[in-house]
């Protein structure tokens, strides 16, 4: 009897877990050499000849051409990483490999998946705990976010900035949005640019949208601006069917010339009646209008995006209108600027203060497409991980000496633990060892001696991870030099991990269609 397609392929057994295991550690290998500040970059080139360059583990994964289905979970650890809290991408792909590797030696010693199951879930609830007993007293304060900023960038491409200098301007923007309800993270936005060095890089107190005006002899900038934003073409109205009008005489041509003239001139004066100063629409405007309204020195945006449209409305409190008669007062938003500037070879719309003040925008300059796409990515890291940082109020040491604390708190545990599901909870353990060991080799660094090192640290002095200044490695107390990291991006990390290695080891039939 036949079930299955004559095409179909079926791996079991032991087979089926051997192929999961070994394509999850695959993808967790090839983005490990990236982690820490002294993390290398991967050169990612696709079909077409896209160039990227970056040591960012999500974008890596995401970048890379995966087919094998326990692989896609790797990277949907990443993503989801990613998502939760913008950071830690990396260090979670990485222990989620290294807890398929210790699985499978496991398995190979014929501890059952479903036993190795309970002990890693029963591991990650002492992890949790243990993360808990690492969170720092300290008031999360403006030193401390720039801390955390600073520390998620430190070793990521920043250009010809410091990860310190970029860290103030992160922690700016996430102030200005931190309200009674939480952090409103959508209100910060990250615009690159091209033909400038990074050090131009600066936070504006509004938004930025890539168009230009209408008209050149419209003003440059409009104080204190009224915004109208229509989704209204202010040209002559054409009707949907094709269709030919026989003009018989003189008379009737220049009737129809003064009914479009009429028309047009109708869309001018109700704009300028209206009272707006500046108008941003999704259609078209026609020369006639545009010489009309800068005649009115009214500043005019054509062709938005709708996601651009969207943008603007909800930074200046506009409403957008869709029938140009029906366009009042109430609807416009404010800014206390607009301003219409050329930047590199393109031309922005600068957007600031007033109600657009209540989003804010990094405005990201570099020399190369490259360097403006790595620090884009960098700062919305930083961004992300502050944002988490002050919402929750709960910090912890980076450099590894979280991971150390929370194998020492497992393998504690574990011997109060029995049956074979002590070996999993302590494989558990072992596997967290990747990141010190990751970033102790990244560094130049034996990695078994400096796991040594740092075990003992940690017994002798409470904390104690793998810290870099500059060319200098040494094992101290993150805390005292600034290595910080939100402890709901260590807490993520070992759940999604956790989550993606249990459903791959517990995989023991693999069925594909051809």
């Amino acid at each position: 009897m036949f079930i299955l397609s004559e095409d179909s392929q079926r791996t079991q057994g032991r087979d089926a877990q051997s192929s999961n295991i070994m394509a999850g550690k695959a993808v967790a290998e090839s983005v490990r050499t990236t982690l820490g500040p002294r993390g290398m970059d991967k050169m990612l080139v696709d079909s077409g000849g896209d160039v990227v360059i970056t040591n960012d583990g999500a974008t890596i994964l995401n970048e890379m051409d995966i087919e094998h289905p326990a692989a896609q979970m790797i990277v949907e650890v990443a993503d989801s990483q990613e998502e939760e809290v913008g950071d830690g991408t990396t260090t979670a792909a990485v222990i989620a490999g290294n807890l398929l590797g210790e699985a499978e030696d496991l398995i190979e010693q014929d501890v059952h998946p479903t036993t190795i199951v309970e002990g890693y879930h029963q591991a990650a609830e002492i992890a949790l705990d243990a993360i808990a007993e690492q969170v720092n007293e300290a008031d999360v304060d403006d030193e401390i976010l720039r801390q955390v900023a600073e520390s998620s960038m430190t070793g990521k491409g920043t250009g010809g900035l410091t990860a310190e200098s970029l860290a103030e301007t992160v922690v700016e923007a996430v102030r200005h949005v931190n309200t009674d309800e939480g952090v409103k993270r959508d209100n910060v936005t990250v615009h690159t640019q091209i033909g400038a060095s990074s050090n131009a890089t600066e936070l504006v107190p509004g938004i930025i949208v890539d168009e230009e005006p209408v008209h050149d002899a419209m003003p440059n900038a409009v104080e204190d601006a009224s915004i109208a934003i229509l989704d209204v073409e202010l040209g002559v109205r054409t009707g949907d069917v094709d269709a030919e009008y026989a003009i018989d005489s003189i008379d009737q041509l220049n009737a129809a010339i003064d009914a479009e003239e009429s028309e047009l001139d109708n869309y001018a004066e109700t704009v300028a009646d209206s009272g707006a100063d500046v108008v941003f629409t999704t259609e078209d405007v026609d020369d006639r209008v545009a010489t009309a309204l800068a005649n009115e020195d009214i500043l005019v945006f054509e062709g938005l995006g709708d996601s651009d449209a969207r943008k603007v409305a909800s930074a200046t409190g506009a409403t957008r209108v869709g029938v140009l008669e029906d366009l009042e007062a109430d609807d416009f938003g404010a800014a206390d600027r607009i301003a219409a500037e050329t930047v590199g070879d393109d031309d922005l719309a600068f957007v600031e203060g007033g109600a657009a003040a209540e989003t804010v925008t990094v405005f990201v300059r570099g020399g190369t497409e490259h360097v403006v796409d790595e620090l884009e990515r960098a700062i919305g890291d930083a961004l992300d991980v502050v944002a988490t940082a002050l919402e929750s109020g709960e910090v912890v040491p980076g450099a590894g000496a979280t991971e150390i604390a929370i194998a020492d708190k497992i393998r504690e545990e574990a011997a109060g633990i029995e049956g074979r599901k002590q070996l999993a909870v302590t494989a558990f353990a072992d596997a967290l060892d990747v990141v010190p060991r990751t970033l102790a080799a990244n560094t130049g660094w034996d990695p078994i001696d400096a796991l040594v090192d740092l075990r003992a640290a940690h017994e002798s002095e409470g904390r104690a991870g793998l810290v870099t200044d500059g060319d200098e490695v040494t094992i101290d107390d993150p805390f005292e030099h600034g290595v910080v990291d939100p402890a709901d991006v260590k807490r993520e990390a070992v759940e999604s991990a956790t989550e993606a290695a249990t459903m791959i080891v517990r995989i023991d039939d693999v069925i594909a269609a051809e």
